[in-house]
């Protein structure tokens, strides 16, 4: 798995340019999940940091305080079957609820029909206690960037095959 060389020095209209082409790669309901999930994000996390991945497998758009993936609080995670919400701390969260998913040692998701979901109040729970939990506070004023980290030569496909 050769991975093409991070995008450094990109202004910022290059970057959203990129990353508006790899969602366009996927079908048209799951990229305009994609879409309304990230201006979810952004409302609720405006200085965040995107930090995006078209990796192999996953394309993956984290929001961080800072450029390092590791301050991440949530990603975005779609693949042809689907498109998720990962939190990288999920496993440290109050979740009373049980509605997360995963049993890594850290990381826990959510499988995302409708960016909807993201308002239920026990979402919204979760988001709010994983950006309390941000090991950086995002700054209270400003904007975030897009980050392109990388972009895999060879990646499946993001649509889903006909059988």
């Amino acid at each position: 798995m050769k991975a093409a060389a991070k995008a450094v020095g990109t202004t910022s209209t290059d970057a959203e340019k990129q990353l508006q082409g790899f969602i366009d790669k996927f079908a048209p309901e799951p990229q305009a999940l994609i879409r309304a999930m990230r201006k979810a994000l952004r409302k609720r996390m405006p200085s965040a940091n995107e930090l995006v991945w078209d990796n192999y497998i996953f394309f993956v758009i984290g929001y961080s305080a800072t450029e390092r993936p590791s301050d991440s609080v949530v990603c975005i995670a779609a693949a042809a079957n689907g498109v998720g919400l990962s939190f990288y701390r999920g496993a440290a969260l109050p979740d009373p609820k049980n509605i997360l998913l995963g049993s890594g040692v850290q990381n826990r998701f959510l499988r995302l029909e409708s960016a909807k979901t993201l308002a239920l109040p026990d979402v919204a729970a979760l988001l709010d206690a994983a950006i309390a939990q941000a090991p950086v506070p995002f700054a209270a004023k400003g904007k975030g960037r897009v980050i392109i980290r990388s972009i895999s030569a060879k990646q499946k496909p993001r649509r889903k095959s006909a059988k």
